[in-house]
């Protein structure tokens, strides 16, 4: 009974996808306003009712890449080691995210990635939906940090330096220096702006 459950979902995030991975495709060739999500739905072979029951909007097929990491920073908190002060648990992960050049930093010169964070950040539609996932990200990471203003604030504050350390990593990128040459800068620029967090 298991088998056949597990194997639907398999095709079902298979579908996934390939339609994300159409839409990627053409919005990176052609612009993201300039591709209708008939476009996407004639290139993924599927009907657009069968499109939008996996993605609800045009720009959830952009951004459903930022999905895995939805959450992470509450995440964070609640499963860092005992005597380990929140800030100090987030730090190390964005540190760690640095030295795996993961795309979120900013710190990855693949070039399918950069031009994915331009796509991104130069489509106001993307980069204001991608303000709405991070106002969620910032809820979440209250909520596990506790409760009242102080978790709010603190959240915000986190969460605002981590998004600010990944633009310049990837402007910089983007300029055309490498990972591994804006690496030292970027875990620099990290510790400075962690430290100054109360």
């Amino acid at each position: 009974m298991s088998e056949p459950t597990g194997l639907r979902a398999r095709k079902k995030e298979r579908t996934r996808d390939a339609i994300g991975d159409a839409a990627i495709s053409l919005f990176l060739e052609r612009g993201f306003d300039r591709v209708s999500v008939n476009d996407i739905a004639a290139a993924a072979e599927i009907s657009k009712p069968t499109l939008f029951r996996y993605f609800p909007t045009k720009e959830d097929l952009v951004l459903h890449r930022f999905a895995d990491h939805q959450g992470e920073a509450a995440c964070v908190v609640r499963d860092r080691s005992p005597g380990i002060k929140p800030v100090t648990a987030l730090h190390r992960h964005f540190r760690a995210g640095l030295d795996r050049h993961d795309p979120v930093t900013g710190l990855n010169d693949h070039p399918a990635v950069v031009a994915f964070h331009r796509l991104v950040f130069s489509t106001p539609s993307l980069a204001g939906r991608l303000t709405r996932y991070q106002l969620e990200d910032e809820e979440a990471l209250a909520d596990a940090l506790g409760e009242g203003i102080q978790a709010r604030l603190r959240a915000a504050q986190v969460l605002a330096v981590q998004r600010v350390l990944a633009q310049a990593n990837w402007q910089k990128i983007a300029d055309g220096r490498t990972a591994p040459d804006v690496h030292p800068e970027a875990v620099a620029d990290a510790d400075q702006a962690f430290h100054q967090l109360p």
